[in-house]
């Protein structure tokens, strides 16, 4: 049957991006290698392509499409809160468990393990971020679950496994477990100490019964959790199963799971405690301290997705704007857009060399390294404030690339979109991260030290850098609550200058430095100067060279 002619024919428009290689990134494997990690390129590089492949692009899309659902009562009644997830969500938390991106890292001995998995995390990152979420929780569950060392000789093993074994049943029967966290209620919100939820102790040492309701606890799913609840001692932390040892249901009522912006595919809850049996995890009110270890390994988490983040949305709109053309030329070749194209990549690879240094940080302190250590202790909250914040203004941006294209959802950047804002307000806010910084600096006075003799090792390579140090030297005795962020938002990008002097071609660096501290730059992205090398930037940053 003829239809007649058709109407159009469809031109200059990009093809699919996936296939692709997510680890095809130079600043992210020359990091690998420089951070003691080099050993795990070839696994990162299989596991980029995996990243990049259609079907795991596919599940990331499907994952957020079909979100998860609640199920409160079975048919006849009786209470299950259970959560239930679309098969590409379990595709996606199967992979992520096996190539080591949960807690498997505290389990490998070689240095480097964390760093790995960091890197790992930018790469894998490309397919979607909700469920990030758990296998976070359950790397940053250990440290803190080693205060209790009888509780991490149970469950240790199981929470580093790489078998992925979703459903609840008894903790010990099961291959490999999911750690959640419940920090936060809706009288307290960050400040944790206001919490009202009670533990009571019980017959047996060390174990109690909780009572009260958590604002926010992702991701409900999991198999344990570790809870802050007020013991007769104080705030302390407990450990909470889902299923106790004797195979009954904990009682783990969960009311609703959250309606949010972004971060759709994952499952975020608010549960209520009553009887709910938990295990004290180090002393009677110090239940800050010990969870203390947790929040910044989920810190530097939200740094990496961050980072992977604004990566993938850099790789889209790289993508688009070589295959896509107006006014007789390329997009890609056009003056204006290589220079929005070369600000996002020096902004990328900022973030990126700043993670993977990050990762190297607390690689080496885990390993006993003291001075790491107080680096760690200081620069995760500087990088958890400044790239998070970064985000969502990056992801704008790339957006914008696509123009119309990336404004409508089958683009996948209106997902990137809503997820960037996330990473700054999870695991503190910017203003608890900028006043953790100031905490830092007032009572741990080696963390300063730490902080400038990593600067100093780029002492005299570009006087606009050296400048920047003397200003961050001088503001620290005036620095107060009212001017944190403007303290914090200079020691990141201080930091982010001297790694890329240090590590990063001229080019990169010189840009770099011109704009983000000697000011020759706009308000927005793609306003670099004239004397910027937009060709060698943008080269370096795109898969596959410009």
């Amino acid at each position: 049957m003829n239809t007649g002619p058709a109407t159009h024919e469809v031109t200059n428009q990009a093809p699919p991006l996936a296939p692709y290689d997510a680890s095809d990134d130079t600043a992210l494997l020359e990091g690998l290698r420089r951070e003691g990690a080099g050993w795990a390129e070839e696994e990162l590089r299989r596991l980029g392509r995996q990243a990049g492949s259609v079907q795991a692009q596919e599940w990331a899309e499907l994952a957020n499409r079909h979100e998860p659902e609640l199920r409160t009562h079975d048919r006849y009644g009786n209470r299950v809160d259970e959560v239930e997830f679309h098969p590409s969500w379990h595709h996606l938390m199967r992979t992520a468990i096996a190539e080591g991106l949960a807690a498997s890292p505290w389990a490998d001995d070689r240095p480097g393990a964390h760093v790995a998995r960091s890197a790992g995390g930018l790469v894998w990152g490309h397919t979607e971020a909700g469920h990030g979420c758990p296998t976070s929780m359950t790397y940053a569950a250990v440290p803190a679950l080693r205060r209790q060392p009888e509780l991490a000789k149970v469950y240790e093993p199981l929470l580093t496994s790489r078998e992925y074994e979703p459903g609840l049943r008894v903790p010990s029967e099961k291959r490999g477990l999911l750690a959640g966290m419940g920090m936060t209620e809706k009288q307290g919100g960050s400040d944790v100490r206001t919490n009202t939820t009670t533990a009571t102790p019980t017959a047996e040492p060390g174990v109690y019964t909780l009572r009260g309701h958590k604002w926010f606890t992702s991701a409900p799913m999991c198999d344990v959790f570790l809870v802050l609840a007020q013991a007769p001692g104080g705030l302390s932390c407990f450990l909470v199963p889902r299923v106790l040892p004797d195979g009954t249901r904990n009682t783990f009522r969960i009311q609703r799971l959250k309606d949010k912006l972004g971060n759709r595919s994952n499952a975020s809850s608010e549960p209520e405690f009553d009887g709910t049996v938990a295990w004290l995890v180090g002393p009677e009110g110090q239940g800050v301290k010990t969870i203390i270890e947790m929040v910044n390994c989920t810190r530097l988490d939200c740094v990496m997705m961050s980072a992977a983040l604004m990566r993938k949305s850099l790789v889209e709109a790289g993508h688009h704007v070589r295959h896509r053309s107006a006014f007789g030329a390329r997009l890609v070749d056009q003056p204006a857009m290589r220079n929005v194209l070369a600000d996002l990549a020096l902004e990328s690879e900022a973030a990126t060399t700043l993670t993977l240094r990050l990762a190297g940080a607390a690689d080496r302190a885990i390993r006993g390294d003291a001075g790491e250590s107080a680096f760690r202790r200081i620069a995760t909250a500087v990088g958890k404030y400044w790239v998070t914040k970064r985000g969502p203004a990056f992801t704008a941006e790339a957006l914008e690339c696509l123009g119309g294209n990336g404004y409508v959802e089958d683009s996948g950047m209106p997902r990137h979109y809503r997820e960037a804002p996330l990473l700054s307000i999870w695991e503190g806010s910017g203003n608890v991260n900028a006043l953790d910084v100031l905490r830092a600096l007032s009572r741990e006075p080696g963390t300063a030290e730490a902080l400038f003799a990593e600067l100093a090792l780029a002492r005299g390579a570009d006087a606009r850098l050296d400048a920047a140090v003397t200003r961050l030297k001088n503001r620290l005795p005036e620095a107060s609550q009212t001017t944190a962020r403007r303290l914090v938002e200079q020691t990141a990008l201080t930091l982010q200058a001297s790694l890329l002097v240090r590590h990063a071609p001229p080019a990169v660096a010189d840009a770099f430095c011109a704009t983000r501290l000697g000011g020759d730059w706009g308000y927005a992205f793609g306003t670099l100067p004239e004397a910027a090398d937009l060709g060698t930037i943008v080269e370096r940053a795109l898969p596959g060279g410009d």
